[in-house]
């Protein structure tokens, strides 16, 4: 009689755990779901889950009392060895799950969390906790579909192939608990010498993030603009008409008028000829298939949507089985996921928003290496669409925007290149004034008919030039001087703050610190770049005002604290993911690597200690963040101060979803500001300035009765209410 086989499946989220239970019969009980026998399970199985992190590292003061002031005295904070716990408020699943590993009948686990560093850690920390000694395997996919499901289950893989990157992500979130620990303790604390009341919480990857958002701030504020002047003409050349721009040397911009007047007065009514013409053809290959950060990227350029509302869609996407798993950094396909392009396109093609594309001009995209790459598939393949195409329509509206993206690109893949003609035209203006002009043509339009067009580049903008031949002459018809001014460089988007973090080596002169961020993707992961910029926003170190990223004083105050510490270098970051990146392939001791980060823990704070000596901030800097923050029970929780209640002598600060007085509680100011007005949200910069000059800078975008308008917001002292700006409204 053969023994019966009973698995508990562990999952990452509830709703994931819904998706691997549906492909079999199954009964929802209360934390855990009943498989009943079938063919992949003969005698059924359990399925329970995670609710995400269930536990947590344990705070200092757990380790050492001592530790739980924040003190220069107790500095470092450096554990033998580091400890979990379940958290509070997750405690009532892990009980499920801890009993159900109890059980009699259960005689092995699957660990079944998002394939990938943190659903392993996660599963792996419970089952620790737990205390499980029965045999382990994992269940590794990388999409929900109910095809893709019964295949992982029936191809399990041994717990040994997976426990590498167990030990990567214990070594990361340990070592960055040391860095955060220590190196916030110590800037916080110092900055603390110099009147500044708030926490300074720094990290491996958010501190070398936000200097390079500073130090971007700091060359616009450093750039000197300056005005130039450049001298345009329209030729006439018979019945062809063209623009061209004065040049000496490829250098267009004259920096004195006088002689851009000169230029101008003497082309005036000329003779022209065609000096030379040269023709140069461009060919565009494809874009590649999405990986998370070109997908996050897109997505902010288009739909100014932010990296984590592009992965939060896109997660849902994946539970609905709809896409493959998004945290994927790659962005190739193997042979076996490109064998099922087909199928997925016949059932695309049917979609009355995609027939246009049909018949696609490439059947199979099995042999371009561009697309399928198994050699540049890593722990996931690209972001595509499942075979189970649904009709973008059918999906909530931010939904339907990022499928379509991916279903466009998948298309686009099947399509031909596209292809230009570049044309660069010499003119000279009787026989010594140069003029250049550059136009293009279409030729073949291949996947751009597919994709979104983005913004417009410099190239888009160029001329349609006539057919024009060498030595052909005509007149200067026109001939007019324009004046222009140098531009600083701009500010980031969040899209290109998240492409900035992946290729982050750029901004490191050591060619070998370069080579190792390109192999392990810049600042952070696939899966953390949004965490990151979202946890910047709420460290109040950096603001997003219509999609650009502004540095906060705070921002600003913590990066020159820190100077030139490895702390704010992406060249930690690039040492850090090189060894971690071994750790998870077995090629390194996590034993040494928190040994390492351990003594770098130690540099940090003399660093700290060391750059102290030569601060030199300015008054006005540190009472400007000092007057800006009221510090919370413990010192530990701040509130930025906006300004001066406009109906009493208290402070107006943010309150959840509006902006409130701190008198409140004490006199029961009711001055208030809404968050959202008219769908609008107000920014705390604008209220800042409506407390201070009674009317905020123009807002633009406010929707009523869906009309959609511009204006101001200002205080009324007689009405002693916020209204729109008078002189608007009668507009």
């Amino acid at each position: 009689m053969e023994l019966m086989t009973i698995p508990l499946i562990i999952a990452e989220k509830p709703d994931q755990g819904m998706r691997l239970a549906a492909p079999f019969p199954h009964k929802k009980m209360k934390g855990y779901i009943e498989i009943s026998p079938n063919q992949t399970f003969p005698d059924g199985a359990y399925l329970t889950w995670a609710v995400g992190h269930l536990c947590e590292l344990i705070p200092p003061e757990e380790y050492n009392a001592k530790w739980k002031k924040w003190s220069l005295d107790t500095l470092p904070i450096l554990p033998e060895s580091f400890q979990y716990k379940v958290k509070k408020d997750k405690w009532n699943q892990f009980t499920i799950i801890k009993d159900l590993l109890k059980r009699s009948d259960i005689d092995e686990v699957i660990m079944a969390g998002d394939a990938e560093r943190e659903g392993e850690a996660i599963i792996r920390i419970i089952l620790k906790q737990c205390h499980n000694r029965k045999p382990t395997k994992r269940l590794w996919i990388s999409s929900l579909t109910e095809k893709a499901v019964v295949n992982g289950f029936q191809h399990l893989l041994s717990e040994e192939e997976t426990r590498s990157i167990y030990y990567e992500a214990m070594s990361r979130a340990c070592a960055d608990w040391l860095i955060g620990m220590n190196a916030s303790r110590v800037y916080t604390l110092l900055l603390q010498r110099k009147g500044i009341r708030d926490v300074f919480s720094t990290g491996r990857v958010q501190t070398p993030t936000l200097a390079l958002i500073v130090k971007r701030e700091k060359e616009i504020e450093n750039f000197k603009s300056e005005t130039f002047w450049e001298v345009k003409a329209i030729f006439q050349m018979t019945n062809k008409k063209y623009e061209g721009t004065w040049h000496i040397d490829s250098e267009t911009r004259l920096k004195e008028e006088k002689k851009a007047i000169a230029i101008a007065n003497f082309c005036k009514g000329k003779s022209a000829k065609i000096d030379e013409i040269e023709k140069e053809r461009k060919e565009f290959q494809p874009p590649l298939l999405f990986n998370l950060s070109s997908l996050q990227a897109t997505a902010n350029k288009l739909f100014k949507f932010s990296p984590k509302k592009t992965l939060d869609i896109a997660q849902k996407l994946y539970v609905k089985g709809i896409i493959s798993y998004p945290r994927s950094d790659s962005s190739y396909v193997t042979k076996e996921e490109a064998a099922l392009f087909p199928e997925i396109l016949n059932q695309i093609s049917r979609i009355e928003s995609y027939k246009g594309f049909f018949p696609l001009p490439n059947q199979s995209v099995m042999n371009n290496k561009r697309f399928v790459n198994e050699k540049k598939v890593t722990d996931h393949y690209a972001i595509i669409p499942t075979e189970q195409v649904v009709n973008p329509l059918t999906l909530e509206k931010d939904e339907e925007k990022i499928y379509d993206l991916i279903v466009r690109r998948l298309i686009a893949a099947h399509f031909e290149k596209s292809i230009f003609d570049y044309t660069t035209v010499h003119t000279i203006v009787d026989e010594r004034a140069t003029f250049i002009s550059k136009g293009k043509q279409m030729v073949q339009e291949g996947w751009r008919k597919v994709i979104y067009q983005m913004e417009e580049t410099k190239e888009d903008n160029e001329q349609v030039l006539p057919n024009l031949t060498k030595d052909e002459t005509g007149i200067v018809s026109k001939v007019m001087v324009k004046d222009g001014k140098t531009q600083p460089p701009k500010r980031y988007t969040e899209g290109q703050l998240i492409t900035l973090m992946k290729t982050a080596g750029k901004f490191i002169e050591d060619t070998q610190m370069q080579s190792i961020l390109r192999k392990t993707e810049g600042l952070g992961t696939e899966a953390t770049r949004a965490g990151i910029i979202s946890v910047l926003k709420d460290r109040k170190y950096i603001e997003v005002t219509k999609n650009v990223v502004y540095p906060t004083k705070k921002g600003i105050l913590l990066i020159d604290s820190i100077g030139n510490s490895i702390l704010s270098s992406p060249e930690m970051t690039a040492k850090w993911e090189k060894r971690l990146h071994e750790i998870g392939e077995g090629k390194a001791s996590p034993n040494i690597f928190l040994e390492q980060a351990k003594k770098l823990s130690v540099k940090l704070i003399e660093d700290a200690k060391m750059a102290e000596t030569k601060w030199a901030f300015s008054s006005s800097l540190l009472d400007e963040i000092s007057s800006n923050t009221i510090a919370g029970k413990k010192g530990k929780r701040v509130k930025t101060r906006l300004g001066k209640c406009k109906k009493c002598d208290g402070m107006i600060i943010e309150k959840g979803n509006f902006y409130g007085c701190t008198n409140y509680q004490k006199t029961k100011c009711n001055f208030t500001i809404s968050k959202k007005i008219l769908g609008k949200t107000i920014s705390q910069k604008n209220v800042s300035k409506l407390l201070k000059e009674g009317k905020t800078d123009l807002i633009k975008g406010f929707k009523k009765d869906e009309k959609t308008f511009d204006g101001y917001l200002e205080w009324n002292q007689d009405k002693q209410i916020i209204q729109f700006d008078s002189a608007y409204a009668k507009k």
